[in-house]
């Protein structure tokens, strides 16, 4: 296999936050909407597609399928990004600036990802 480092990086950034869902559970939890139902199977979901997908880069022909599924994964958890934001309880203790400058960085790493589509 011979693909770019970044890929590898991107790869390695999405395995290792998909497997923290299932080491920290409690950290993903606190920042999933209310309103959601079920916030133990969206940790398992989610971590289980960042994990499948970040896989799927590494492998030359999936890694369009991964990059998709790495976009789709983090449109699915932007809501999470901006209760953060919204709720005091699930930012952490961090400051607000840096919780709203989170959002738009979701746009960067969508873009991120869209290089790899094709």
């Amino acid at each position: 296999m011979n693909l770019p480092w970044h890929l590898y990086l991107m790869a390695s950034l999405y395995i290792i936050a998909g497997l923290n869902h299932f080491r920290k559970p409690g950290m993903y939890l606190k920042i999933i909407p209310s309103f959601f139902s079920n916030p133990k199977l969206i940790n398992i979901l989610s971590g289980v597609a960042e994990v499948i997908f970040g896989i799927l880069l590494l492998i030359p022909v999936t890694s369009h399928f991964g990059a998709w599924g790495i976009i789709a994964t983090l449109i699915a958890v932007f809501p999470s990004n901006l209760y953060m934001y919204q709720n005091k309880k699930a930012s952490f203790g961090l400051p607000k600036w840096i919780l709203f400058l989170r959002l738009p960085i979701q746009i960067v790493l969508i873009f991120w990802a869209y290089q790899y589509t094709f």
